[in-house]
């Protein structure tokens, strides 16, 4: 069972509230620079900032080396230039408003190269229209479809055609191949690996057919897989700040949890039963209600109810409870609950600092 970390001294931090442990980020990304292959292989990490949408944590990779990135909002991919990243991948796909979001980024950004995505000759005739210039081409990746089965489109003829359309264009550039496997969730290391194994080996099969081209693949459960296994860019999200539905679930990933939330008793309902103001505004409601969160100082709590900013759970005895009384929780799943925050109190060794970064790419605009 993995040691999830406990806020000491909280008292100056408001609840419900987010916090990141500085030092612990910093262990979480050179541990990912060490599953790449060591800095002489910075060049293939482009980490997912959609995990924690600050540029405070894209400048601290950056001060590491690594100076790619993926983003999913015109806000990310923003907020990731303001950091001081210089590549940064759009990997969702534009339509509407945020094609003409992109083109200011291009203008007010000269310095960044941005690049996008698409998997069908719709959506890239709005992005070469709106976004290539022939003294400026567009870098465009083409999304595989590998088997999540969301977006993308699979090997064969009308990949090739979409292919030789970018290709054919003189305001674009073709950058290659996206592929996620998002739906890659095995807790067997060795059930993900053969998983994993079968999208590598069908990449590569392409790679025989049609030529060699560049490659961003991979998540978190599967980085360490990609990054062993082929020599191709690997675009790890989750693993910058860890949670305890990777942490329970991927024991053989080596990541400590740098973020979590700060909660306080705010009514006592019962003999059992404590009520914290944790509700679905300030931690993500995706999972199935026991499994949001958990709480280190209260080992056996269990959830039973959530309503917008209250959270009620069973313990053994609420006497021994006070109203007021602070506790750390652990999301199951950190990437949506930051989005769920203004700003991030820092801490260092489990104490606050006092310190506080924007979670400024929440924003949509």
């Amino acid at each position: 069972m993995p040691v999830y970390p406990i806020i000491s001294n909280p008292e100056a931090v408001s609840s419900p509230g987010l916090w990141l442990d500085r030092l612990a980020l910093k262990r979480n990304i050179d541990q990912m620079v060490s599953d790449v292959g060591g800095p002489a292989h910075l060049k293939r990490l482009r980490p997912h900032v959609k995990t924690h949408k600050m540029r405070e944590v894209v400048a601290l990779q950056v001060s590491s080396g690594i100076t790619k990135c993926k983003a999913s909002t015109p806000s990310e991919a923003k907020m990731a230039a303001e950091g001081g990243a210089t590549d940064i991948l759009i990997a969702h796909q534009l339509v509407g408003p945020k094609i003409q979001q992109v083109r200011g980024l291009i203008d007010n950004f000269p310095e960044v190269h941005f690049s996008v995505i698409t998997d069908n000759n719709e959506a890239l005739s709005s992005l070469t229209s709106e976004l290539a210039s022939p003294g400026r081409p567009l870098t465009v990746w083409i999304d595989d479809d590998c088997g999540m089965h969301r977006s993308g489109i699979e090997f064969g003829p009308e990949l090739d055609a979409l292919r030789e359309t970018i290709e054919g264009h003189k305001s674009l550039k073709f950058g290659g191949l996206h592929v996620y496997d998002g739906h890659l969730h095995a807790p067997s290391l060795e059930d993900r690996t053969a998983a994993a194994g079968q999208i590598i080996s069908a990449i590569r099969d392409y790679h025989s057919s049609k030529g060699s081209t560049p490659v961003v693949g991979g998540g978190s459960p599967t980085f360490g897989i990609w990054a062993t296994e082929t020599d191709w860019e690997c675009s790890p999200g989750t693993t910058l700040l860890w949670d305890c539905g990777y942490g329970d679930k991927f024991p053989d990933l080596r990541y400590e949890v740098a973020a979590g939330l700060i909660t306080r008793v705010i009514s006592k309902p019962g003999i059992n039963r404590l009520c914290l103001d944790l509700g679905h505004k300030s931690v993500a409601a995706e999972m199935a209600l026991p499994l949001r969160a958990i709480f280190p100082e209260i080992p056996n709590a269990v959830i039973s109810s959530q309503s917008e900013e209250h959270l009620v759970i069973e313990v053994p005895d609420s006497s021994i409870y006070h109203i007021g009384d602070t506790f750390t929780a652990i999301p199951r799943h950190i990437c949506p609950t930051v989005a769920l925050h203004a700003y991030a109190a820092i801490v260092e060794n489990g104490k606050p600092t006092g310190e506080t970064w924007k979670v400024v790419a929440r924003d949509r605009l």
